[in-house]
């Protein structure tokens, strides 16, 4: 499956961003999706996961209760709203695939990779 992250930009503290990831190239419905990030000079971290039909997500504590995973298969796409945004959310978001039938949350779990798409948040 291939993976396509779009929705980046630049916004100010507090605001929102809706991020998306379209798949093509296989059924979108057979992999769990996440949302990785990577900050300049550190390691890249999980962020939210989905399971395939979307009953169970996961979240990172420090986006829990401010960002929102979600998917629509029948669109092949799935969605990272971010709300309430800080200067610390800055990063380059991916989304990520894997067949897991669950949610991980280390990389080496994840087969398929996004591009990324760069999200800035200025104080």
């Amino acid at each position: 499956v291939q993976l396509q992250a779009s929705g980046g930009g630049l916004e100010q503290a507090g605001g929102s961003l809706r991020l998306s990831c379209t798949a093509s190239g296989d059924t979108f419905s057979n992999y769990a999706m996440a949302w990785f990030r990577q900050a300049p000079g550190k390691e890249r971290e999980f962020v939210a996961g989905i399971t395939r039909r979307g009953s169970v997500v996961r979240y990172a504590d420090s986006v829990r209760g401010r960002f929102t995973i979600s998917r629509e298969n029948a669109k092949n796409t799935g969605y990272l709203r971010m709300n309430i945004l800080k200067p610390e959310d800055t990063a380059v978001y991916y989304c990520a695939a894997t067949g897991s039938v669950v949610v991980p949350t280390q990389l080496r779990e994840y087969d398929y990779w996004g591009q990324g798409t760069l999200v800035t948040v200025s104080s």
